[in-house]
Protein backbone atom coordinates (compact mmCIF):
# COMPACT_ATOMS: atom_id res chain seq x y z
CA UNK A 1 0.00 0.00 0.00
CA UNK A 2 1.42 3.18 -0.52
CA UNK A 3 3.13 5.52 2.25
CA UNK A 4 1.90 8.65 2.98
CA UNK A 5 3.98 9.93 5.52
CA UNK A 6 2.00 13.15 7.67
CA UNK A 7 4.14 15.75 9.77
CA UNK A 8 1.51 17.73 11.55
CA UNK A 9 4.40 20.71 12.59
CA UNK A 10 1.85 23.74 13.76
CA UNK A 11 -0.27 23.42 16.76
CA UNK A 12 -3.31 24.74 14.56
CA UNK A 13 -3.56 21.43 13.16
CA UNK A 14 -4.67 20.19 16.62
CA UNK A 15 -8.43 21.57 16.03
CA UNK A 16 -8.94 18.89 13.65
CA UNK A 17 -7.85 15.86 15.59
CA UNK A 18 -8.40 13.64 12.11
CA UNK A 19 -6.32 15.67 10.14
CA UNK A 20 -3.58 12.93 9.50
CA UNK A 21 -5.89 10.37 9.14
CA UNK A 22 -7.62 12.69 6.47
CA UNK A 23 -4.60 13.66 4.67
CA UNK A 24 -3.87 10.31 3.94
CA UNK A 25 -7.10 8.76 3.03
CA UNK A 26 -7.40 11.65 0.59
CA UNK A 27 -3.47 11.09 -1.00
CA UNK A 28 -4.65 7.36 -1.36
CA UNK A 29 -7.84 8.90 -2.77
CA UNK A 30 -5.72 10.44 -5.58
CA UNK A 31 -3.36 7.79 -6.19
CA UNK A 32 -5.62 4.96 -6.68
CA UNK A 33 -7.63 7.05 -9.16
CA UNK A 34 -4.72 8.22 -11.28
CA UNK A 35 -4.01 4.23 -11.57
CA UNK A 36 -0.75 4.85 -9.63
CA UNK A 37 1.47 2.58 -8.72
CA UNK A 38 0.39 1.01 -5.09
CA UNK A 39 3.76 1.34 -3.62
CA UNK A 40 4.02 4.99 -4.12
CA UNK A 41 4.94 7.58 -1.18
CA UNK A 42 4.25 11.28 -0.55
CA UNK A 43 5.04 13.02 2.26
CA UNK A 44 2.75 15.55 3.67
CA UNK A 45 3.67 18.67 5.78
CA UNK A 46 0.69 20.16 7.84
CA UNK A 47 2.17 23.59 9.02
CA UNK A 48 1.15 27.23 9.79
CA UNK A 49 1.29 30.29 7.26
CA UNK A 50 4.40 31.50 8.41
CA UNK A 51 6.25 28.63 7.08
CA UNK A 52 4.01 28.50 4.07
CA UNK A 53 4.84 32.20 2.79
CA UNK A 54 8.87 31.01 3.85
CA UNK A 55 8.87 28.29 1.07
CA UNK A 56 6.21 29.76 -1.41
CA UNK A 57 9.01 33.18 -1.46
CA UNK A 58 11.99 30.91 -1.46
CA UNK A 59 10.48 28.29 -4.24
CA UNK A 60 7.89 30.53 -6.05
CA UNK A 61 9.44 33.70 -5.58
CA UNK A 62 6.05 35.16 -4.14
CA UNK A 63 6.26 36.73 -0.70
CA UNK A 64 2.78 35.45 1.00
CA UNK A 65 1.11 32.40 2.48
CA UNK A 66 -0.91 29.89 0.36
CA UNK A 67 -3.20 27.01 0.91
CA UNK A 68 -0.97 24.47 -0.33
CA UNK A 69 2.22 23.79 -1.80
CA UNK A 70 3.51 20.89 -4.12
CA UNK A 71 7.43 20.12 -4.71
CA UNK A 72 7.15 17.42 -7.60
CA UNK A 73 10.09 14.64 -7.26
CA UNK A 74 13.10 15.72 -9.58
CA UNK A 75 12.60 14.70 -12.82
CA UNK A 76 15.96 12.72 -12.86
CA UNK A 77 14.03 10.06 -10.87
CA UNK A 78 13.27 7.49 -12.96
CA UNK A 79 9.96 7.90 -13.26
CA UNK A 80 9.36 10.49 -10.98
CA UNK A 81 6.21 13.38 -11.01
CA UNK A 82 3.86 10.86 -12.57
CA UNK A 83 1.62 8.30 -11.23
CA UNK A 84 4.13 5.29 -11.74
CA UNK A 85 6.68 6.46 -9.63
CA UNK A 86 7.71 4.81 -6.14
CA UNK A 87 8.14 8.81 -4.44
CA UNK A 88 6.11 11.47 -6.69
CA UNK A 89 7.39 14.13 -3.80
CA UNK A 90 5.95 16.60 -0.84
CA UNK A 91 2.92 18.26 0.09
CA UNK A 92 2.75 21.59 2.44
CA UNK A 93 -0.17 23.12 3.71
CA UNK A 94 -0.90 26.23 5.66
CA UNK A 95 -3.49 25.74 8.74
CA UNK A 96 -4.58 29.32 8.95
CA UNK A 97 -5.63 29.69 5.29
CA UNK A 98 -6.74 26.50 4.63
CA UNK A 99 -9.10 27.26 7.84
CA UNK A 100 -9.50 30.83 6.73
CA UNK A 101 -10.81 29.31 2.93
CA UNK A 102 -13.04 26.35 4.74
CA UNK A 103 -14.85 28.90 6.92
CA UNK A 104 -15.34 31.55 4.11
CA UNK A 105 -16.60 29.18 1.59
CA UNK A 106 -18.81 27.24 4.60
CA UNK A 107 -17.40 23.69 4.64
CA UNK A 108 -15.79 21.73 7.15
CA UNK A 109 -11.89 22.59 7.69
CA UNK A 110 -11.86 18.32 6.99
CA UNK A 111 -13.77 18.55 3.41
CA UNK A 112 -11.43 21.40 2.98
CA UNK A 113 -8.31 19.36 3.19
CA UNK A 114 -8.93 16.72 1.77
CA UNK A 115 -9.70 18.84 -1.31
CA UNK A 116 -6.29 20.76 -1.24
CA UNK A 117 -4.19 17.08 -0.72
CA UNK A 118 -5.83 15.91 -3.61
CA UNK A 119 -5.17 18.83 -5.38
CA UNK A 120 -1.68 18.92 -4.36
CA UNK A 121 -1.27 15.20 -5.43
CA UNK A 122 -2.80 15.38 -9.09
CA UNK A 123 0.06 18.14 -8.96
CA UNK A 124 3.02 15.81 -7.83
CA UNK A 125 1.15 13.16 -10.78
CA UNK A 126 2.24 15.98 -13.36
CA UNK A 127 -0.98 17.43 -13.81
CA UNK A 128 -1.46 21.55 -14.10
CA UNK A 129 -4.32 23.93 -14.68
CA UNK A 130 -2.20 26.88 -16.17
CA UNK A 131 -4.96 26.90 -18.73
CA UNK A 132 -8.84 26.97 -18.80
CA UNK A 133 -9.17 23.35 -20.33
CA UNK A 134 -6.38 22.29 -17.49
CA UNK A 135 -8.17 23.69 -15.01
CA UNK A 136 -11.23 22.00 -16.19
CA UNK A 137 -9.52 18.57 -16.73
CA UNK A 138 -7.84 19.22 -13.19
CA UNK A 139 -11.08 19.99 -11.49
CA UNK A 140 -13.00 16.94 -13.24
CA UNK A 141 -10.34 14.46 -11.79
CA UNK A 142 -11.07 16.61 -8.26
CA UNK A 143 -14.76 16.16 -8.09
CA UNK A 144 -14.97 12.73 -9.23
CA UNK A 145 -11.75 11.55 -6.39
CA UNK A 146 -13.26 13.32 -3.69
CA UNK A 147 -17.21 12.21 -4.73
CA UNK A 148 -15.18 8.93 -4.26
CA UNK A 149 -14.96 10.56 -0.54
CA UNK A 150 -17.99 11.02 -0.05
CA UNK A 151 -17.25 14.97 0.04
CA UNK A 152 -19.30 17.42 -1.95
CA UNK A 153 -17.70 19.04 -5.38
CA UNK A 154 -15.75 22.03 -4.04
CA UNK A 155 -16.32 23.99 -6.58
CA UNK A 156 -20.11 24.29 -7.40
CA UNK A 157 -21.16 27.68 -6.85
CA UNK A 158 -17.53 28.46 -6.90
CA UNK A 159 -15.71 31.83 -8.84
CA UNK A 160 -12.51 31.53 -9.92
CA UNK A 161 -11.87 27.56 -9.89
CA UNK A 162 -8.64 25.86 -9.36
CA UNK A 163 -6.84 26.73 -6.03
CA UNK A 164 -3.06 26.47 -5.58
Amino acid sequence: MAEIEVLIEADGWEKLPQAELLARRAGLAAIIAEGGNPLASVAILLTDDAAMQRLNSHFRGKDKPTNVLSFPAPARLPGAGNAESLFLGDLALGYEKCSAEALAEEKSLGDHLSHLVVHGMLHLMGHDHETEAEAEEMEGRERAILASLGIRDPYAGAEGGATG
